[in-house]
This record gives C-alpha cells, structure tokens and sequence, in this order.
C-alpha cells in the first residue's frame, strides 16, 4: 500500500520527456538537412531566375504568373485563418478590398510612396479587422458569415463614398509599382519579382508562428477549445492574432493588386472571386501546409487560365470545380501532403 506522504512515482513521461522524444523520433535526420537547404536554394534561383528570364518578354503568361500570385498570397492569408485560428472565412475580399482602396487613396491623393502606401494598406486592412473582433464570439459558419456580411458592407460604403472612394467610377491613374531591381517601374518582372518576395516573407513568418509555443496552442484549440482554455491559454486572443494577421496579408495583397492594374472600383476590389479562388487553391493544394496554398493556387490559376479556360470558354468553372471534388475524393488532405505520402512511399 502506498504511503499517503510519498509521492507517487509512476512511469508517465514528463511533458519536456515527450517534447524532447517528438524530437528525437520525428525531427528531421541530420543528413537530410543539407539535402533540404539545397532544394530550396534551387527552387529560390528557379523562382527568381529562370522564371524571368524565360518569361519575361511573355507579357501575358508573366501577368498570369502575377495574377496566381496574388491569388497564392490570399490563399496563404486563408489558410493562417483556418490552420492556425481555426475559423473559415468566406469574407477575406473584405480585406483585399480595404487593403487596396487605402493605398490607392494615399498614393493619388496623399502623393506617399508605392512601398509605404502598400504597408499602410495593409495596417487598414488591420484597423478594419479590428472593428470585426465582435465577430470573434461566433464560431462555425455563424462566424463565415459574419465576415461575409462585413465584406459586402464595406463594398456599400465603398460604393455610396463618392467623394473619397470616386463611387462607382471608381480610381484611376493609381501610381504603378516602382522601379527594382534594375528594372523600369511598372514591369510586369518587377510585378513577379514583389509579388513572390511578399508570398515568400509571409509564407516564412506563418512556419515561425506555426513552429512556436502559440502555434502549438492554436492547434490544440482545434481539438478543444474549452480544454486550451483550462489550461491557462487565452484562446480569444491568440485567435483575435491571426485574425488581425491574417487581414494584413490580404490587405498588403489588395494594395499591391490595386498598383499593378492601375485602376480600382468597388465591385472589383470587394469581388468574391477574391475569397473564392483562394478557397479552391487552398483546400486543392493542402491548406494545413505552408507550400500548399501556394502550389495550388499557381496550379489551380494557371491551369484555369491556359488550358481549361481555352477548351471550354464559357463554363471552364466547372471543370475547375471538378479537378477540386476529384482531389478531395483522392487526397482530402490536398495535392502536398498526397505528393509527400508517395514519395515517402517511393523513398
């Protein structure tokens, strides 16, 4: 019988044991790191390289390229939502479109630089998020909606603001993206070179919080909310941080979009198709993956765009949308983690 004064030992593992045994057994092999610094090396001179150089006097193709970019930025600021705060929003166009109204605004009539105005497009996106944190109370598709709700709101204001927003007219002669890299302003490389320099910086801050003790708190919420908070952690608001961050990746999107076209209107900049191709992109390429979001979108887009788009002029949605329900039939867990499980399975 045991002693009531002495304290228990049994043989259940501390939580540093289990921490530094998930190490042990699951981290990378040591051998392999190289190997990974090496492919991303490669992938890096691809992206930065080959790509203009090969596309770069391909006006249309490189301007897709951008196009998916953009949709890859919106996808990758979905899925931080999803993978990270645990909620779906179908009202992320709400935030694209404040995003790129605020710097468009700053930059033709403030005269602030491109760079600046697009940063603080994407601090209005924040600020508009911030009046949504109400919404935060609501879970599931109370929650979906509620951000839709707020979508379509700020598309009216947008619209009956005449004399900020131009109304329906919209804002034109919106200043174009600035010379870098060498390259004249407003170049389609100078596009492609911005837009994946922002994807990638924002790909690389969502692994770092996915990789901390907040995202290993976030998704434990997803299992339980009630239990995350018994045990000290403030899910409220841990979740209101990504929701915050989350808008500001959409809103920097929105800014940079509203400078490589030039011109912005309110049924434009508050469009669905902002929410819902990225939607597409994300869940196609594995929204639970930081590279998913990513690669489906490049893959969904351009796919899209120069091929189904070509067969089926009118109606090339609807293979689009059965490329998604074949994937999710397939792999529910996307195009990454299906490519990653056969290569394993090949290794």
């Amino acid at each position: 019988m045991t002693d009531p004064k002495t304290p228990h030992t049994s043989h259940t593992p501390r939580a540093s044991d289990v921490s530094r045994a998930s190490h042990t057994s699951h981290g990378p092999h040591p051998s392999r790191t190289p190997l990974r610094a090496l492919m991303w090396t490669c992938c890096l001179a691809v992206c930065y390289l080959l790509v203009p150089l090969l596309l770069g006097d391909y006006r249309y193709v490189m301007s897709l390229v951008v196009a998916a970019l953009v949709i890859a930025c919106m996808a990758l600021s979905w899925a931080l939502l999803g993978n990270l705060g645990g909620m779906v929003s179908f009202g992320h166009s709400a935030f694209f479109g404040v995003g790129a109204y605020v710097s468009a605004l700053l930059t033709t009539k403030a005269g602030l630089p491109v760079p600046l105005g697009m940063a603080l497009g994407g601090a209005g996106a924040v600020l508009a998020a911030i009046v949504m944190l109400p919404v935060l109370r609501l879970r599931g598709p109370y929650f979906a909606l509620a951000i839709l709700a707020c979508a379509h709101i700020l598309r009216i204001v947008a619209t009956e603001w005449r004399g900020v927003t131009g109304g329906a007219a919209g804002i034109a002669n919106i200043p174009v993206l600035p010379a870098m890299f060498g390259l004249a302003a407003g170049s389609k490389t100078v596009a492609y070179l911005l837009m994946l320099t922002i994807v990638l910086l924002f790909a690389w801050i969502y692994q770092r919080i996915r990789a901390s003790h907040y995202g290993l708190a976030l998704r434990a919420m997803h299992d339980s909310e009630d239990a995350t908070r018994v045990a000290g952690v403030n899910s409220t608001l841990l979740k209101g941080a990504m929701l915050l961050l989350s808008a500001f990746m959409a809103g920097v999107a929105g800014a940079f979009n509203a400078h490589y076209i030039n011109f912005l209107e309110p049924d434009y900049a508050f469009n669905s198709v902002w929410i819902t191709v990225p939607i597409v992109a994300a869940i196609f390429g594995g929204y639970r993956t930081i590279a998913g979001p990513v690669i489906g979108a490049l893959v969904v887009f351009l796919l899209d765009q120069l091929l189904f788009k070509a067969l089926m002029p009118t109606g090339h949605q609807l293979v689009l949308g059965a490329l998604l329900v074949a994937m999710m039939v397939v792999s529910p867990t996307g195009l990454l983690p299906l490519l990653r499980h056969r290569g394993a399975r090949h290794a």
